[in-house]
């Protein structure tokens, strides 16, 4: 079977997904973080009146000559603004955030005014028409679309969407990713250790990149290498509801792996299997139902790569996010000599450092999919294309920051 270069293999992936997930309405309060459903509109002008960026005094443009004395009238404060307005040769101390009061023309700051008595003040240094005035509408008006679906509510969206008077927004559902971990050689973390068993360590690496990304892990636990256990872990992912079944492990070609037979049976129709890279050639995709199912290496390393890769634009496109295909790489420059390369496309774990010539990606000496300690001191991917020529400190490269 021919080997699907990463670009195809995604954009395979992504066609596979039948819709987004639906819209739930949910309470600002928890909605961080989600992604909306629909656009959002604001239901109020904000700043709805003039006010001033300041603190010091709201006057006329025109009184404002260096050494003139103003009366000084009244207070204008936020949410107590002055009730009258202003006639010539008058002010009104005022403080940012406060209404503008009517016959004023720009603020004075308070650094330009010096005091004369209780109620009159010097102007120092004058200031033009319009000084230090938020015009009211000027971040937005009733009806403007501030925010658009599919778009992360992080912070600033998330206050942007409050003060545009929205108590509560329609988001997407979070897709639900069932992962299974297989093999009759692993164990959890604080079983006891067979002479040899291994301790399972993929499904907290792949959970921790679905939550990241915006989804919520289910974790089935381990499956033995048999038909009756696999079918009735999957069976499990279907009765949940899971938008998304990640296996772990046995999906190559061996004579206990399983996996990819038992999905057969379960009904799925394959989507591809093997892909041109290095780590995570054995990968593998299919549909049972409205399911999806991708079936990743069980080497540790492979199968966050793969994650990364494949399972966090899975992720988006289940959220409905916009370009989920896009490509995440950046420019970067090669830290080591690198030898020509097959027809698989490699990521290379890599130390990161910022240089005048941009980020310097140095691939690890060792590679091996099997090694955790070397991806947690990852910094980046360093990708190197099928069939690249051999390469040299210093010459351009893509990369993946990983944090």
């Amino acid at each position: 079977m021919a080997l699907t270069p990463v670009p195809v293999a995604l954009r395979a992936l992504l066609d596979s997904v039948p819709a987004a997930t639906p819209a739930e309405t949910l309470p600002l309060a928890q909605c961080a973080w989600r992604v909306l459903a629909g656009d959002i509109a604001a239901l109020r002008t904000q700043p709805p009146f003039a006010n001033s960026a300041m603190d010091g005094y709201a006057a006329r443009a025109d009184d404002l000559l260096p050494g003139r004395d103003l009366r000084v009238t009244g207070e204008s404060a936020a949410g107590r603004s002055f009730a009258g307005s202003l006639a010539p040769g008058e002010a009104v101390r005022i403080f940012t955030g406060a209404p503008i009061p009517d016959g004023a023309d720009t603020i004075l700051i308070q650094e330009n005014a010096d005091g004369v008595g209780s109620a009159t003040i010097r102007v120092r240094e004058g200031a033009p028409r319009g000084k230090f005035i938020r015009a009211a509408g000027l971040d937005f008006g009733t009806g403007d679309v501030l925010l658009q679906a599919g778009r992360k509510l992080d912070s600033a969206a998330l206050g942007l969407a409050a003060a545009a008077g929205h108590p509560t927004l329609s988001v997407r559902r979070k897709p639900l990713v069932a992962i299974l971990a297989t093999g009759d050689e692993l164990v959890s973390p604080g079983d006891p250790v067979g002479p040899d068993q291994i301790v399972a360590s993929n499904s907290f690496s792949l959970a921790a990149l679905v939550e990241q990304a915006g989804a919520t892990a289910l974790d089935l636990g381990i499956a033995r290498d048999n038909h009756p256990d696999l079918a009735a872990r999957i069976e499990q992912a279907r009765a949940a509801g899971a938008d998304v079944l990640i296996t772990l492990g046995g999906a190559s070609v061996g004579a206990h792996d399983l996996v990819q037979e038992a999905l057969t049976r379960a009904g799925m129709a394959l989507g591809f299997w093997k892909i041109a890279m290095r780590p995570g050639k054995p990968m593998m995709t299919g549909r049972l139902g409205r399911m999806v199912a991708v079936g990743l290496p069980g080497n540790p390393v492979s199968s966050i790569v793969c994650g990364h890769l494949f399972v966090v634009p899975l992720i988006e496109a289940l959220l409905g996010m916009p370009a989920p295909e896009r490509d995440r790489s950046e420019p970067g420059i090669l830290g080591r000599d690198m030898p020509a390369n097959d027809e698989r496309e490699d990521y290379l774990r890599s130390d990161l450092a910022l240089t005048e010539a941009g980020w310097q990606a140095t691939p690890f000496e060792r590679q091996d999919s099997s090694m955790l300690g070397l991806l947690s001191r990852a910094q980046a991917l360093a990708i190197r294309p099928a069939f690249a020529a051999p390469a040299r400190t210093g010459d351009p490269c893509r990369i993946i920051r990983l944090r």
